[in-house]
């Protein structure tokens, strides 16, 4: 089996038909409620116009912060409407809740061509605990399920997994269809050499993806807090930089595995390092055995960035996830802005997966120069672990049986 996706069905299947949708429109606001970036509501208006062409109703399902089944104002999707209607140059009919008589009376009297958005989904607890009677008045009404939430693709949440069960048939959208495509362009059928970059805090957030990486890529390269860990495993003295102590023999594990397997395993050679972490702190540039006893690396150094870029310019797909330093502080973020730089200027396919990473294309402004930049960060980690992700497999197992056989 495999997935569907909204292309691939009959002429005119969805002419007068109920789509639900779940998107993922958790976009940062300010405190005044003001969007501050609608590049995730941008994402899925190719899916939204191409349903609307063929005649669909659509109901917008998602979610915004974690309320926690609570009703909290501030995570309210009223200026998430709003700015999706200004996108689409279209009204969009916001409904104060997401399930219940009221919400489906007012999906069953709308005509073809609308297009409706619910509350939010994480205003009841039923969603991110799966409940099936959730799902079931998710479903009331709905003819047809599109999925084209590829960063929330990780969690078996009710509108991502639940809901498959009570619609008969399950599609995945176009946003979803590009994030699975790519991902399966750069590891499982890549143009090598392959170089995977891993940066972030923490090598036990990260491990399985590492693990699962020495399968297929040629190089990996280790940034970010993380390395010192991998460091600390070699033997190195690194002053109070973050090391998490009971990693350390599953880093020189993973070190000695991936020299096993013909890996090369690229780790910082010297580092920014500071007494604390601060936009005035001193720094210094010291190579990495020789961090001051009470300082701690906080970005990589220039020979460091010179050393990877020699990577990357000879690598004709990479796969980036995590950044190279405490990059939210302006002295410490020379080392991942300036990887974003070199990772830009390639001839390579270029893949980056969401959260720190993506910020940090959009802070460079290198977003252009990227050949795909994914909207999930926890969706994207795990397809990096060899995992299946929860939503790929509900729209497998669609019976989608209106469809007919592949």
């Amino acid at each position: 089996m495999s997935v569907r996706f909204i292309d691939q069905v009959p002429e005119g299947f969805y002419e007068g038909k109920k789509v639900l949708m779940r998107v993922d429109f958790n976009v940062p606001m300010d405190d005044n409620g003001n969007i501050t970036d609608d590049v995730r509501i941008r994402r899925v208006l190719k899916s939204i116009n191409y349903l609307l062409d063929e005649k669909a109703t659509i109901v917008i399902a998602t979610h915004m912060g974690r309320p926690k089944g609570k009703v909290v104002a501030k995570y309210s999707l009223e200026p998430v409407a709003r700015r999706l209607s200004r996108l689409l140059k279209k009204e969009v009919i916001f409904l104060d809740d997401c399930i219940g008589e009221e919400v489906e009376k007012t999906i069953s009297a709308v005509s073809s061509g609308k297009v409706l958005m619910l509350e939010n989904l994480r205003f009841y607890v039923g969603e991110t605990e799966n409940d099936p009677e959730f799902a079931k008045a998710l479903a009331s009404g709905i003819d047809i399920y599109v999925n084209n939430a590829f960063a929330t693709a990780h969690r078996a949440h009710a509108s991502v997994v639940g809901v498959t069960d009570y619609i008969p048939v399950c599609l995945g959208g176009f946003l979803m269809r590009e994030e699975l495509d790519y991902f399966a362009r750069a590891l499982k059928n890549p143009l090598r050499p392959l170089t995977a970059i891993i940066g972030g805090s923490k090598v036990s957030s990260k491990l399985l993806a590492i693990k699962n990486l020495l399968n297929s890529v040629d190089r990996i390269i280790v940034g970010g807090a993380m390395a010192f860990t991998f460091l600390k495993a070699q033997g190195f003295g690194l002053g109070k930089s973050v090391i998490e102590v009971d990693m350390v023999d599953q880093a020189k594990e993973i070190f000695e595995q991936a020299i096993a397997r013909g890996v090369r395993f690229y780790l910082p050679v010297d580092c920014v390092a500071a007494p604390r972490i601060a936009p005035d702190a001193e720094t210094k540039v010291v190579p990495v055995q020789e961090v001051p006893k009470d300082w701690m690396g906080l970005d990589i150094g220039p020979a460091s960035a010179t050393l990877f870029n020699e990577v990357i310019q000879d690598s004709k797909t990479i796969v980036w996830n995590g950044p190279m330093g405490v990059f939210e502080v302006p002295i410490f973020s020379r080392g991942t802005l300036g990887m974003v730089h070199n990772v830009a200027s390639t001839y390579a396919l270029t893949i980056v997966g969401g959260g720190d990473t993506d910020v940090a294309v959009h802070k460079a402004g290198e977003v252009d120069r990227i050949s795909y930049i994914s909207t999930g960060g926890g969706a994207f980690l795990e397809l990096m672990e060899g995992k299946v992700l929860p939503a790929a497999e509900a729209l497998e197992n669609c019976c989608n049986e209106s469809l007919g056989e592949d």
